[in-house]
């Protein structure tokens, strides 16, 4: 086993890493950006070394500074997580030069699935069944064009480098399909410097089911039993399960024997993870191989006991695999939700921000969280917006989907948008109960688990209201204790007036609406004039955040964030937002003005319009990159583009302005 490793990677596969081999003994050696300076891994490792300034291409992807750090720090191997350098063969080639250990597969093995178009070649000549297709060097448009149509609509355009849901497009018609490949291509080009792509059918109903598998470098290899991955938004993974639900023990078999085929055929050494599209008929075919460690592999290592980091360290070192096939059995049944700091209700655009309140659910045998930041940690433009891995087991099925509600219901997160309500909907969803799951659940279901955002119900005002109130009379009397009369009538806060009824009032904004609560104090407590009708409210603060109330003779426990006007307050495991109305302060914003503005920090990649253009509803004005992403920026209405802000490659800031509309001028009668 190695004294010392290098985590070439961030978040929280660093902090993973760390974990395992803090219990084998092993010294780590964190790598950071400027970004990155105070993060979890960098405070958790023996040492860390500054790698450079935030954004990935001058840090993370900086093989050189990587190499460096190692070398400084005497680190015998080097782990590259995933993501970033993990499957990148020149990396691997540098790290064998510099006389370190890649704990990861074979700079060959790497290339020959670095390319999906060679790896499909490689896997049908190994007998792996391949989805109909065009993998081909030629990469003219209109040869392009040609082979979609022979393979039929729909297509999928898919990037031949990388994975990740970047650089893929599904067509429906040869209308839409040069659009389509010209966006596969730039976005593939800026996430993997490689805009190459291949066709293949698209599978209106697939599901997505994937095997991991390991092997060692004396010949033994192993699949580690499926995951279902079905669950997926822009073709981007969102929860994972294992096993799949309803593969029966022949289909397992008959799985694992491709995917040890395909790992067999590249040489392959370490984990991996062979991915499969498996059609309504029983029938799958070979989508990729990912060489490295995959985000999701946490429900692995709950059904089968192993950890599969540890595995990664034992075989980089030299060691058989620690059990053969026949010591390997599934126990119980494991689900992973992705926590992301992002915007469901607006296309799952990535949220930025500082995570001003941050509480986990208990982790025990049934909860596990995997994560790579803390409460006051940011959100950053530069990486990926993951906050954490909700990873929940239980002994079936049933009993895991019931722990991932109760355990997304405990998690709070606020300074930035989370998908948390958007994972609970689906968590709750009766079809996903049925386990009724293909790569299309989200869109299908999608009105059901985004709507339209609900107004503020009476119980959330009214915590509202009790949160306000307490914290008002808590500030009063500390400033009375404080004050040479603490006996002073202008220390109360319960609402005095000479002759008058004692009562507050307090508006909210919440969203596009003012609501007025009227709160009159009695002695048992409040009477809320709420815009349902009047509700008795009592209760108190039990933490800094937290408050126990009794409302309208319902006991509650809720979670109310405050933030300056902002309030979140959280209960049944939702939050809603909302702020306080002070009027002296209040200005209006003018959103009929006719200016387009930023929805998210990013760099403008393409400006498809000028000053003078007219367009129409929904055309495309911008286009927008961030976190790797693009983001078309379209006209809300008919009109003339006034003038434009930004040229291609300049960066923005949420909400700034990008461009500004103007109405098309009438024609002269």
């Amino acid at each position: 086993m190695f004294d010392k490793i290098l985590i070439a990677n961030r978040g929280e596969i660093a902090c993973r890493v760390l974990r395992t081999a803090r219990r084998l003994g092993v010294r780590t050696v964190a790598v950071y950006s400027d970004a990155d300076a105070g993060a979890q891994h960098v405070a958790q490792a023996d040492e860390a070394y500054r790698i450079g300034p935030a954004p990935a291409r001058q840090s993370y992807l900086d093989a050189d500074a990587i190499l460096e750090a190692a070398r400084r720090s005497g680190a015998r191997a080097v782990h590259p997580g995933y993501g970033f350098l993990s499957e990148n063969a020149a990396f691997a080639e540098a790290c064998a030069a510099a006389g370190l250990v890649f704990i990861g597969p074979p700079a060959a093995a790497i290339r020959a699935m670095g390319s999906k178009s060679a790896a499909k070649r490689l896997m049908g000549e190994a007998g792996v069944p391949l989805v109909p297709g065009y993998h081909g060097e030629d990469q003219a448009p209109d040869r392009l064009a040609r082979e979609a149509a022979r393979i039929g609509w729909p297509v999928l355009v898919k990037a031949s480098a990388g994975g990740g849901g970047k650089g893929m497009r599904a067509v429906s018609d040869a209308a839409a399909f040069q659009d389509a490949l010209a966006g596969a291509k730039r976005e593939a080009l800026a996430s993997f410097g490689d805009d190459r792509v291949l066709l293949e059918r698209y599978l209106t109903r697939p599901r997505h089911v994937e095997i991991q598998v390991f092997a060692d470098g004396h010949g033994h290899a192993v699949h580690l039993f499926e995951r279902d991955c079905s669950i997926q938004r822009r073709h981007q993974k969102v929860l994972e399960e294992a096993p799949a639900p309803g593969l029966g023990p022949a289909l397992r078999e008959a799985m694992g024997r491709a995917a040890l085929a395909a790992a067999r055929a590249v040489g392959y050494v370490g984990a991996g993870t062979v991915e499969f599209l498996l059609d309504a008929d029983g029938r799958f075919y070979f989508m990729e191989m990912n060489t490295r460690l995959q985000v999701e592999h946490p429900v692995t290592e709950l059904v089968t006991g192993q950890d599969l980091v540890e595995w990664q360290l034992r075989v980089a070192a030299g060691e058989p695999l620690p059990l053969g096939q026949d010591e390997l059995a599934l126990n119980g049944h494991a689900i992973e939700a992705r926590v992301y700091a992002e915007d469901p209700s607006r296309e799952f655009l990535p949220s930025i921000g500082r995570l001003t309140h941050l509480r986990r659910p208990p982790e025990g045998p049934h909860v596990r969280v995997d994560t790579g930041v803390r409460e006051g940690d940011e959100v950053t433009i530069h990486y990926d917006p993951m906050i954490a891995k909700l990873v929940v087991w239980d002994s079936d099925r049933a009993g895991a989907v019931r722990r991932l509600r109760a355990a997304l219901a405990e998690y709070q997160v606020v300074g930035v948008t989370t998908n948390l309500s958007f994972l609970g909907a689906i968590a709750a969803h009766p079809a996903y109960a049925a386990a009724e799951l293909d790569t299309g659940f989200i869109e299908r279901h999608r009105a059901g688990l985004l709507g339209d955002a609900a107004p503020a119900t009476d119980t959330v005002l009214a915590l509202a209201c009790l949160d306000v109130l307490l914290r008002r009379a808590s500030a009063a009397a500390e400033a009375a204790r404080a004050s040479h009369d603490p006996h002073s009538p202008w220390h109360r806060t319960d609402g005095w007036r000479l002759n008058l009824d004692d009562h507050h009032a307090v508006t909210f904004v919440d969203g596009g609406r003012h609501v007025r609560v009227v709160a009159h104090y009695r002695p048992q407590g409040l009477l809320l004039e709420l815009p349902g009708g009047e509700v008795e409210v009592r209760g108190e603060r039990s933490g800094e955040d937290d408050l126990v109330a009794d409302v309208g003779g319902a006991r509650i426990r809720a979670t109310v964030v405050r933030s300056g006007d902002e309030l979140v307050v959280m209960t049944h495991g939702r939050g809603h937002r909302l702020a306080l109305h002070d009027p002296d302060q209040a200005a209006e914003r003018d959103v009929a003005g006719g200016s387009l503005t930023a929805p998210m920090p990013g760099k403008v990649i393409a400006v498809l319009v000028e000053p003078g253009s007219a367009v129409k509803k929904g055309a495309p004005l911008l286009i927008l990159e961030a976190m790797k992403m693009e983001h078309t920026v379209t006209s809300p209405r008919d009109g003339r583009v006034a003038e434009v802000h930004f040229a291609a490659g300049a960066l923005v800031s949420e909400g700034a302005q990008l461009l500004a509309l103007e109405p098309e001028p009438e024609s002269a009668a």
